[in-house]
C-alpha cells in the first residue's frame, strides 16, 4: 500500500503552442500561388482531477516535474498543426492547490470528479495565410506559438471525514477506531503510535453510516509544528464533528488535557472551537471508583458538551457514543466542513 503523503510541491508546465507555417501554394499551372501556411496547434493543458480512489499524494513524492505536450507546427495547404495532448494528474478528494510563490489558494477539491486547469497551454501561432492582404499578397512570415503557462504549486491534502478523533497521544483513539470500524490502525502503548491519519466507516445500519478519522495525537505547541502538530491540525479542519477522546484514568488531569487541546485548536484556527463537539471519557475500565467518572462527566456537561463514558477496550458505552455522534451529525447535515 502506498505510503501516506499529505503534502507535495510540484512543477507543472503546459505545452507551448506550435509555430505557424510559412508556405505558398505550388501547383502545376499555378506558378505564383498565394500563401497557404496553416496555424500551429494549441499546447496541452495540465489538468488536476479529484479521485475518491486516491487517499495519498504519494504519486507526487518522487516525480515532481510534469509537462504537457507541445502543439505541432502548422503545415502547407492551410493545414492546422495538431493540438498537444492535455496532461491529467489525479489527486485525492480533499486536496488544496496553492501557488508556491504567493501561497494563494488556486483550487480546493471537495468532490469526486472535480477538475481544475492548473496550467493552460499556449495558443498556436498563425500561419502566413492569415496575414495576406490586398497590399501584402505574399507575406513571408508567421507567428511563433505562445509559451504554455508554468508554475510551482503546493498540493496539500486535508482529509474529509464526518467525525475527527482528537486527543493527546495514548488517549486511546486508535483503539476506539478499531472497535467501531473495520480500520486496523497500529496500536501500542507509547506516544505517536499513529503517525498518519486513519479513516474508518461506522455502520449503524445500511442507511446510517459515517466516516471517522483517527488523527495523530497532538501535544502542547502543536500549532507551531511541535511533535506532529501541523500534520494533525491540517486534517481536523474539514471534519464536521470533533470527538475529544480523553483518558479518564488520569483522574482530573483529563480536564487539563481538554484545555490544552482546545488551546492548540484555537491557536491554529479559532473557528475549530465552534465545531459541534462531544467528549468521550475513555478507559473507564481502569477507574474502579465510578463516582469519579460521574464527577468529571458533570464538569464537562456544565460546559455544554455531550459526554460519553466509554471503554474502547471492553466496548462499554460505545453504542451510546455512536448513537450520540449520529444525532450530532444530523444536526450539522446542512452545514459544510470548515474550509
Amino acid at each position: 500500500m502506498p505510503r501516506f503523503v499529505d503534502q507535495a510541491k510540484i512543477y507543472v508546465k503546459a505545452g507551448d503552442g506550435g509555430p505557424g507555417c510559412v508556405s505558398f501554394r505550388r501547383e502545376k499551372y499555378v506558378p505564383r500561388g498565394g500563401p497557404d501556411g496553416g496555424d500551429g496547434g494549441k499546447g496541452g493543458d495540465v489538468i488536476l482531477v479529484a479521485s475518491s480512489q486516491l487517499h495519498t499524494l504519494y504519486d507526487f513524492h518522487h516525480q515532481t516535474h510534469f509537462r504537457a505536450e507541445n502543439g505541432r507546427p502548422g503545415m502547407g495547404k492551410k493545414m492546422k498543426g495538431r493540438d498537444g495532448k492535455d496532461l491529467i494528474l489525479y489527486v485525492p478528494v480533499g486536496t488544496v492547490v496553492r501557488d508556491a510563490e504567493t501561497g494563494e489558494i488556486l483550487y480546493d477539491f471537495t468532490r469526486d470528479g472535480e477538475h481544475f486547469v492548473v496550467a493552460r497551454g499556449g495558443r498556436g501561432g498563425r500561419g502566413n495565410a492569415r496575414f495576406a492582404t490586398p497590399t501584402r499578397q505574399a507575406p513571408r512570415f508567421a507567428e511563433p506559438g505562445e509559451p504554455g503557462e508554468e508554475r510551482w504549486v503546493i498540493l496539500e491534502l486535508k482529509l474529509i471525514a464526518d467525525v475527527g478523533l482528537v486527543g493527546l497521544p495514548n488517549a486511546g483513539k486508535s483503539t476506539l477506531l478499531s472497535r467501531i470500524t473495520a480500520a486496523k490502525p497500529k496500536i501500542a502503548d507509547y506516544p505517536f503510535t499513529t503517525l498518519t491519519p486513519n479513516l474508518g466507516v461506522v455502520k449503524l445500519s445500511s442507511e446510517r453510516t459515517f466516516v471517522v478519522a483517527d488523527i495523530p495525537g497532538l501535544i502542547e505547541g502543536a500549532h507551531k509544528g511541535v511533535g506532529l502538530g501541523l500534520d494533525f491540525l491540517r486534517h481536523v479542519e474539514r471534519t464536521r464533528v470533533l470527538l475529544y477522546v480523553l483518558d479518564v484514568s488520569k483522574d482530573k488531569e483529563c480536564l487539563n488535557d481538554f484545555e490544552l487541546i482546545r488551546k492548540e485548536l484555537a491557536h491554529y484556527h479559532p473557528a475549530l472551537l465552534e465545531k459541534p463537539s462531544a467528549i468521550a471519557l475513555n478507559k473507564i475500565d481502569l477507574v474502579p471508583e465510578k463516582e469519579k467518572i460521574t464527577a468529571i462527566k458533570a464538569v464537562f456537561e456544565e460546559k455544554g458538551f455531550p459526554v460519553y463514558p466509554i471503554s474502547a477496550v471492553t466496548g462499554e458505552g460505545l453504542k451510546e457514543l455512536l448513537e450520540g455522534l449520529w444525532r450530532l451529525l444530523q444536526k450539522t447535515r446542512m452545514t459544510g466542513p470548515l474550509k
